[in-house]
């Protein structure tokens, strides 16, 4: 081939590669012209096909399975039933590394025997967040406590340590945190500051089976932490509760508390011991059939958060690539699980849409989604009213940490098995919506 043909040929071959990069790139542009297809809600396809009974299975609630029918069995047949409370409560200890465990018949139960295991002088007050379940402020009247109510961190859910230190005071004797749907409280921080002003550090870990922070289980930071282990939660025993102590003293106290038996199984040395055959009053132990249901859930506790977190994280993590979506912050030293469903925060005045809007789109894509605003505690006729206390609550006129949460957040529900092709749906509707948001408005 002469110079001359070959240069020719090569004229060619780039005259060749720029018709076809010139069409490309018109196809590409085009592609990005092209109008996004139309919303469900506006009359277009869904973007959700997975079939509703598929959904369903993954997201199933509480899970049991032969492991839970076969123990319960065995103890009909064997017509010896207390047993079972010792090994759930060992095999917990042995799960957490807690110093003293007891089992409960529930959460409040467990809540009301901690108040009584502080020993506090009537009027002491307690912090503890308005972001709660009532139990965890209500259970404080039958120990003549005083519930102070704080705020939650906007960015968490959690805690508001800034908020507890406001509204310290001399009577301030303790403080209590709630891992809102399983994010850890910053112990850490809480429990420096309860050490450096004198308080007893407290922990209600009922959505926080599994959590930990810095290796630690949750539950094991303050000197006393109970759990529930209702239906809904990530341990669930149908009804049931636990106790967890980092002292003897606390432990029997809280323990004969709810449990007439308890005195004389302490040393002789034991203050509590005296009160044998009657304990301090209540009864409160845990359901045998309950501990069964426990002790298999908790053979496979770890397992289970570790499938929801996965399919949490390989949806979250896409989500939180549109503009105004984020997630309660978690930090790199805190392992989180799940109780409920997953919460995706979005500030909708700053998105130009309510929530409302959002929700119709996103459920006629066939996106489970969902909200709930967690009750103010603060807010509730209880707590205004003088006959249901020995020592009124301190009522506070503003929650915007509260108020924020409750106002810009949404649902998703945690899916319990392989389900790569409803994360990936669910994506793609959010990304439909947000890329059409502007008619939301």
């Amino acid at each position: 081939m002469s110079i001359r043909q070959d240069k020719q040929k090569q004229a060619v071959t780039r005259r060749s590669f720029i018709k076809a990069g010139g069409a490309a790139v018109a196809g590409l542009a085009a592609a990005r012209l092209a109008p996004v297809e139309a919303l469900a809600v506006e009359g277009g396809a869904k973007a959700v096909t997975v079939p509703p009974q598929k959904i369903a299975a993954l997201t199933r609630w509480p899970r049991y399975g032969a492991a839970e029918k076969t123990r319960l069995h065995e103890l009909l047949d064997a017509n010896n039933f207390y047993g079972e409370l010792p090994l759930f409560e060992k095999e917990w200890q042995d799960y957490t590394k807690a110093p003293f465990v007891k089992a409960h018949m529930n959460g409040s139960s467990a809540l009301t025997s901690m108040y009584f295991a502080l020993d506090l002088p009537p009027g002491s007050e307690v912090l503890v967040p308005t972001y709660t379940f009532f139990s965890a402020c209500l259970a404080m009247r039958f120990a003549n406590l005083v519930p102070v109510f704080v705020d939650i961190d906007p960015k968490t859910a959690c805690f508001d340590l800034d908020d507890a230190k406001r509204k310290l005071t001399p009577q301030t004797r303790a403080v209590e945190a709630m891992h809102s749907w399983g994010l850890p409280c910053e112990m850490d921080l809480i429990c420096d500051w309860a050490k450096e002003k004198g308080l007893v550090p407290l922990e209600d870990c009922a959505h926080a089976h599994g959590a930990a922070m810095q290796g630690k289980k949750m539950g094991r930071w303050g000197q006393m932490a109970i759990y529930s282990f209702q239906t809904s939660k990530p341990l669930p025993a149908v009804e049931g509760g636990m106790g967890m102590y980092q002292t003897r003293e606390y432990y029997e106290r809280a323990f004969a508390f709810g449990h007439y038996e308890a005195p004389e199984k302490f040393p002789k040395e034991s203050p509590v011991r005296a009160y044998a055959g009657t304990g301090f009053g209540q009864k409160y132990r845990m359901h045998p059939f309950a501990a069964a249901v426990a002790r298999m859930q908790l053979k496979n506790l770890d397992a289970t958060n570790a499938r929801a977190v996965q399919n949490v994280r390989a949806l979250n993590d896409r989500l939180t690539q549109l503009p105004g979506i984020t997630e309660p912050r978690c930090r790199p030293d805190q392992q989180r699980v799940y109780y409920h469903a997953s919460m995706l925060l979005m500030d909708f005045k700053q998105l130009g849409f309510s929530r409302a809007a959002l929700l119709k789109a996103l459920k006629a894509e066939g996106v489970s989604a969902s909200f709930w605003d967690y009750p103010q505690q603060h807010t509730l006729k209880i707590y205004s009213e003088a006959k249901w206390w020995h020592h009124p609550p301190k009522i506070p006129e503003k929650m915007p940490g509260c108020e924020y949460i409750n106002a810009n957040h949404i649902f998703l529900p945690l899916f319990y098995g392989e389900a790569a092709d409803v994360v990936e749906q669910y994506a793609q509707a959010f990304e439909k919506v947000w890329a059409k948001r502007q008619q939301l408005a």
